[in-house]
């Protein structure tokens, strides 16, 4: 239980930091862009607009890089 407690606590702490993330510079989002459209035309966009796949895709590479996540792209 102090486990599970633990990695609750640890997640919740983690997503605070994680909000409080850098801004990417233009050069970054758009090779992340251009990363994204290239997973979109091999893969698919699942349903998706391209738009609206690109903007998640984009947020999610910059999530997991420590960045702040864009309105628009």
């Amino acid at each position: 239980m102090k486990f599970l407690l633990g990695l609750v606590l640890s997640l919740t702490l983690f997503g605070a930091v994680a909000d409080e993330g850098e801004v990417a510079d233009a050069a970054l989002i758009a090779e992340l862009k251009q990363y994204c459209n290239d997973i979109a035309e091999e893969d698919g966009t699942g349903g998706q607009n391209l738009n609206t796949f690109l903007l998640e895709c984009v947020n999610n590479e910059l999530t997991n890089e420590g960045y702040q996540k864009v309105e628009k792209i």
